[in-house]
């Protein structure tokens, strides 16, 4: 694979490839001078390096050497299997932190400033504080709260999947639709197109959509989590392409998207139809491995002591799709978080929709650290 080309980035932004990390040829965005303290960011899904484009020349410019990589499994990085049978152990949380690791080795640089995660980014950013304190400073968790390792002995578990099905409208969790065989196929082949399933699932989680207004829920049962957005509990029967393209916005809500041009939304769209989506979707399928699980069950009870911070768009359900989440990270996976910074303006792309309000946020954050 070749850098992203220059035409397409801030000035201040560059993309290249470095070879041999865990077995990857990871492609990253950077900005800053390498000799500063070093920001890594790592992406969610389905995005890239590219979700960070907008924030990478702030914090540089506040005396930060900022990374953003496209993760094993997207984009430019390379050496990874994308087949639905493939080996999954290489997307493993630790094996993730490990890809994360290697890339802060490569680049030179002994220790991390702060790590920060957006979506299932958050998990690798939490488990790379978990596993290596030593070497990380701060972490920062942005949309999707972490709770910490899975107990031991594990509790049994509600069969969360037929409750969701029984309902008057049957219902399934989205999570479980992205471990099946068909998502990806479903995804990149979207009777809509790519462009048009891309805008819908990204207009669909942000602010632009009217229905994202989160509220807690009571519990972890099938009446409760049916009161998510569908993107997150979708109909039993539909896939997610029929899932968003319901959301589709008009075509005067797409140019006034000034977070996501049509150029920047055609990164996005050259890069998955180029790798589909089974890569990242492989990530989901490794919450559904027991043997996968069992190895985290070494690291039960551990908590995360370093400097924390979780930040998330005032509109994003994604803080509140497990309920009660917010409140046992606090309470029982780390030590030093202080209350949650929540973006206006912002869904669940928050890096995206308000980069500038977040590049404060975390510069707010890396002072008091």
């Amino acid at each position: 694979m070749t850098p992203l080309p220059a035409a397409l980035l801030h000035p201040d932004v560059r993309s290249r490839i470095l070879p041999g990390i865990n077995g990857l040829d990871m492609h990253i965005l950077e900005a800053g001078s390498p000799d500063a303290p070093l920001l890594l960011l790592l992406h969610g899904f389905p995005e890239l390096a590219w979700s960070w484009r907008a924030v990478l020349p702030a914090l540089a410019r506040a005396g930060y050497h900022v990374v953003a990589p496209d993760q094993r499994g997207y984009g430019r990085t390379t050496g990874w299997l994308a087949d639905y049978d493939a080996d999954l152990a290489p997307y493993r949380m630790a094996n993730l932190a490990r890809d994360a690791f290697g890339l802060v080795r490569a680049l030179g640089h002994d220790s991390v400033a702060c790590v920060v995660g957006h979506d299932f980014g958050a998990s690798v950013a939490a488990w790379s504080a978990l596993l290596r304190p030593d070497f990380h400073r701060a972490v920062v968790l942005m949309s999707a709260p972490f709770t910490g390792p899975p107990a031991l002995p594990a509790p049994p578990a509600p069969d969360i999947d037929s409750a969701l099905a029984a309902l008057p409208r049957p219902r399934k969790h989205y999570q479980r639709y992205y471990a099946t065989r068909s998502a990806n196929a479903d995804m990149t082949g979207a009777a809509q197109g790519l462009p048009a399933f891309l805008r819908a699932y990204y207009h669909h989680k942000s602010a632009d959509w009217p229905g994202n207004t989160p509220i807690p829920l009571a519990g972890w049962t099938a009446g409760e989590l049916a009161k998510l957005p569908t993107y997150y509990v979708m109909d039993l029967a539909a896939d997610m392409a029929a899932t968003v393209a319901a959301e589709m916005p008009s075509a005067d809500q797409i140019a006034a998207c000034r977070w996501l041009t049509e150029p920047e939304l055609a990164v996005y769209v050259e890069e998955f139809a180029r790798t589909g989506f089974q890569g990242g979707l492989n990530w989901y399928r490794c919450r559904f491995a027991p043997h996968l699980l069992a190895e985290q069950q070494l690291f039960a009870g551990r908590t995360i002591d370093i400097p924390a911070l979780f930040l998330a768009g005032r509109h994003d359900w994604g803080i509140q799709q497990s309920p009660g989440a917010l409140a046992r990270m606090r309470q029982h996976a780390f030590t030093n978080m202080g209350p949650p910074v929540l973006i206006d303006g912002a869904g669940h792309w928050v890096q995206q929709e308000q980069p500038a309000a977040v590049a404060a946020a975390l510069l707010a954050f890396l002072g008091r650290a």
